[in-house]
């Protein structure tokens, strides 16, 4: 790299965006529209059939050799075009149990059954629904445009990313059996900074994370003599009280280790409050940096939970269960290199940032590395970059004078009043994946 500093008022080839990749603006339209219908019909995870059917049905009309109900609902699609790279990218299908805040005129109204049976308010709150429109239109582009590029585009629409287990569902129905295996995997995921904006890590995207299900059981009895009783409740609430000595108490603060205790049920619905409930079952999740630090963090949220039990005077049995687990979201160095590249050429430099990495997690790392060598597929590189959702007008009503006091205050994903600027998100996302798988596949014969 050269070090010789640059003269006022010039610029280098980064700083200046490329011209618009032709036929984008062509997509604008088809690309909202398909957005607008999966924001008013959000699907739980597990039950995703007119997400994935409206997203085969899409990638069916534009050419691609599509394969449906992989892993459940999971959409696989395929399109060989010569001698070349096979890239794959892959967007989620499912939503989440939240009920819309946003007093948007497209919001959503869905629900669904409950575990009781009751209607369960349904919400697009993580952005899965602009992931698959944007995927969706950067398909139609690769469709319509073959003599631009070489090679096999791969594109998979996920289930049950939620719950952590939709990657690992479809790699064991034989996902990379049925399709060609791609030599890189390409994702990106929307965030409350400027629409219009992408981002790069250096290091982990996403933390690892596993969720944890610890369940106390015990005689239960009537409130007015809790001495008889097991009292499962009290020991479940102990361990919420105690779990949050795990971070504080027990990690180096640089590891940036998160264990919270996210729910607790105990008793009946119908409960007149008079009964000692006989079963208690409570939820952590914890997120890590690395695996030695997930791996100490469940042993001690495994500890805590026995030795809370243990030291009730009648103890309930209790026994802790992983319900899920996911590996660190970390990029591949060299891809990523290449897609941050590409993404300054297209964009420019000041619409290209870095990400400090965030505790949310992924099943995304299940899909290359480790992951996927665990299925015979070794060698497959993944990249994973953050795309900007808060538009203009949102970001400037936020309260705080700089970018770190409005990131505190903006709805953030799986907040009710969470809302992607529809234009600049779908039109920047459509633009990022283009250019990035453009840089992975072959170049067009010349």
């Amino acid at each position: 790299m050269s070090t010789r500093s640059r003269r006022p008022g010039t610029t280098t080839r980064h700083d200046r965006p490329a011209p618009a990749l032709p036929g984008l603006d062509a997509l604008s339209v088809p690309t909202a529209e398909l957005y607008l219908d999966l924001h008013r019909h959000p699907e739980l995870s597990g039950d995703e059939r007119r997400t994935a059917a409206r997203f085969a049905d899409r990638l069916d009309a534009d050419g691609f050799r599509v394969l449906r109900g992989i892993g459940g609902h999971g959409v696989a699609a395929e399109l060989r075009n010569g001698d070349g790279p096979a890239v794959l990218l892959r967007a989620e299908l499912d939503a989440l149990p939240v009920a819309e805040d946003t007093g948007a005129p497209y919001a959503s109204t869905a629900t669904a059954p409950g575990p009781d049976g009751r209607p369960v308010p349904l919400m697009h709150a993580c952005g899965h629904d602009a992931h698959l429109a944007c995927v969706a239109a950067a398909a139609r582009w690769f469709a319509a445009r073959r003599e631009q590029w070489r090679g096999t585009l791969l594109v998979v629409g996920q289930p049950a990313e939620e719950t952590l287990s939709g990657a690992r569902a479809m790699l064991e129905d034989g996902l990379y059996e049925r399709i060609t295996p791609p030599d890189d995997v390409l994702a990106q995921h929307t965030a409350p900074f400027p629409a219009g904006m992408v981002a790069h890590a250096d290091g982990p995207v996403m933390a690892g994370s596993a969720l944890l299900e610890a369940r106390f059981e015990g005689e239960g009895g009537h409130a007015a003599t809790p001495h008889l009783t097991a009292d499962p409740l009290l020991a479940a609430a102990g361990s919420v009280v105690r779990l949050s000595a795990v971070a504080a108490r027990e990690s180096d603060p640089a590891e940036r280790l998160v264990v919270t205790a996210s729910s607790l049920r105990a008793g009946d619905t119908g409960s007149t409050g008079n009964v000692i409930a006989s079963t208690a079952v409570l939820h952590v999740t914890v997120r890590a940096f690395s695996e030695p630090a997930l791996d100490r963090a469940v042993a001690a949220v495994e500890r805590v939970v026995r030795a809370e039990a243990a030291a009730a005077a009648r103890p309930p049995r209790a026994t802790v269960t992983a319900l899920s687990r996911s590996g660190v979201t970390l990029a591949d160095p060299e891809v990523t290199a290449a897609v941050r590249a590409a993404h300054q050429r297209q964009f420019g430099a000041a619409r290209v940032t870095g990400w400090p990495g965030s505790t949310a997690t992924e099943d995304f790392p299940l899909l290359t590395g480790a992951g996927a060598a665990l299925h015979g597929r070794p060698g497959i590189r993944g990249c994973y970059w953050m795309l900007g959702a808060t538009g203009p007008a949102q970001w400037t009503a936020a309260p705080g004078g700089g970018a770190a006091e409005k990131l505190r205050v903006l709805p953030a994903n799986h907040s009710p009043r969470y809302l992607p600027s529809v234009r600049l998100t779908l039109e920047t996302g459509t633009a990022a994946l283009v250019t990035a798988a453009l840089a992975r596949l072959g170049p067009a014969e010349g």
